[in-house]
């Protein structure tokens, strides 16, 4: 009984949520866009998953620098691509952050990175064979992460 008591006294003073006011977001979804073009393609469908379920988005976009250059100096400009995914990240719901990353392996980059069991979404364009984004994330699903692959206009 005097357990009860305790346990009565430790909720004590804790704020009451309000109600109808969405739970606070815990939990991120990371969106892996190869480009601008690609971040814009699946952020829709992210957004509708990011609302189910209370989350908040994270897009990383890999920025892959071939081996005779320096990995600080890519053919694309840093600058030019981040423009591109500030503008996409300014017209996204709060709390979406971009993070672009040079690399010269996506899924060496992606596993240093992310989060044990994180929850990720890749999307595709419709082809018929499989791509690098496929794959990617049976790699990913063997790393113990949560993957979704949808279809992108």
């Amino acid at each position: 009984m005097n357990e009860r008591n305790d346990s009565a006294a430790a909720y004590e003073g804790m704020p009451a949520k309000a109600c109808g006011e969405p739970p606070a977001p815990r939990l991120d979804l990371t969106v892996i866009a190869a480009s601008p073009a690609a971040a814009l393609a699946i952020l829709r469908k992210a957004r509708a998953l990011a609302d189910r379920l209370h989350a908040r988005i994270t897009i990383v976009a890999p920025q892959i620098v071939p081996y005779p250059l320096p990995l600080e100096r890519p053919e694309v400009p840093v600058g030019f691509n981040e423009r591109k995914f500030r503008a996409i990240e300014a017209d996204s719901p709060p709390g979406t952050t971009v993070k672009i990353y040079l690399c010269r392996d996506r899924l060496e980059m992606l596993q240093a990175v992310l989060a044990p069991r994180s929850l990720v979404m890749i999307g595709h364009s419709k082809r018929l064979w499989p791509g690098w984004e496929e794959s990617l994330a049976k790699q990913l699903c063997r790393a113990g992460h949560e993957v979704v692959v949808t279809e992108t206009e």
